[in-house]
């Protein structure tokens, strides 16, 4: 049976919702939601400001669309964006490729992503779990995005190598020429080492010391993907650093275009708690851009795969 609901000109297909929602960051969703239904995008900016939340600024700030809105897809390209939670990215993909298809587990993100976005006629929003989705999906993609779920791979493939398997699944759904859009954190990106608390589990010095009180969730140094994208039989793909880092990202740089001295100097950026500040990261960076060491401790990495032959 399809099970479909109309939000705008949004479909959002039901078909592969278990009932429950798996991931939620509590009641600030149905904050979000109301939100969105009552105002327009041009209105999030005030509403942060004005009710100086977290999970609001997280969620509905235009600025997360940086990691993608410099992206050059192709036109009429379609896109599957896996874990699409409540669209803080999916407007920079509507408004550059032909289809967008909003995969995540949550109904209630889902239905905020729809409303959001209702005037779109190029989305359709999948609620569901990617294991499922993978299976059931009849289309193949020119890109599939990852911002902020490859770390969750353990969690969500329940094998012995979760990442590697992860990333053979999306390769299936990617047609010829097709390309993964990943977006993580780097574990042993500066921040963690100036004081700032690991990004998903709240602890401080976390991913440096290898993730020993955490499941679940992981992320990881450049070489530890290069690693995992060989092992998964990649050859072919690309690293760009976000600064600060992929969430509230101002630049973008790559291998052949690195930052000079001086450039890096916004760097008290951690909004959801506090940091301890051991030392000025201005400075540091200077350090390691004129010691050629930047791509190593980058904050976060966005890193362009290009499909693997079958």
């Amino acid at each position: 049976m399809c099970m479909v609901e109309n939000i705008g000109k949004v479909k959002i297909n039901l078909d592969l919702y278990s009932g429950v929602d798996l991931y939620s960051d509590g009641d600030v969703e149905s904050e979000i939601l109301d939100i969105v239904k009552a105002y327009p995008e041009s209105e999030y900016d005030r509403i942060i400001l004005e009710r100086n939340s977290w999970p609001l600024l997280y969620h509905l700030s235009k600025q997360r669309e940086n990691i993608l809105s410099w992206y050059p897809f192709e036109k009429e390209a379609s896109v599957l964006e896996v874990g699409a939670g409540c669209g803080a990215v999916t407007g920079a993909m509507l408004d550059r490729a032909g289809k967008v298809t909003a995969l995540d587990l949550s109904k209630r993100r889902s239905l905020i992503n729809a409303n959001r976005h209702k005037d779109y006629d190029n989305l359709e929003v999948v609620v569901g779990n990617f294991n499922e989705a993978e299976l059931s999906l009849k289309d193949k993609y020119d890109y599939i995005t990852l911002i902020g779920v490859f770390e969750y791979g353990e969690l969500y493939m329940g094998c012995e190598n979760p990442y590697v398997t992860f990333l053979e699944k999306v390769n299936r759904l990617l047609k010829d020429g097709g390309k993964i859009l990943i977006a993580i954190e780097n574990r042993m990106g500066l921040k963690y080492f100036a004081g700032c608390k690991e990004d998903h589990v709240g602890k401080y010095f976390e991913g440096i010391e290898g993730y020993t009180q955490t499941s679940g969730v992981k992320t990881f140094s450049k070489h530890e993907l290069e690693i995992l994208l060989s092992e998964a039989g990649y050859e072919k793909y690309s690293f760009y650093y976000p600064y600060p880092d992929y969430k509230f990202p101002t630049a973008v740089y790559s291998d052949e275009f690195l930052p000079k001295a001086g450039e890096l100097y916004n760097n008290i950026r951690n909004f959801d708690s506090d940091r301890w500040v051991l030392f000025d990261e201005t400075k540091a960076f200077d350090t390691i851009i004129s010691s050629g060491m930047f791509p190593v401790f980058s904050n976060s990495f966005f890193i362009e795969v290009e499909k693997k032959g079958d």
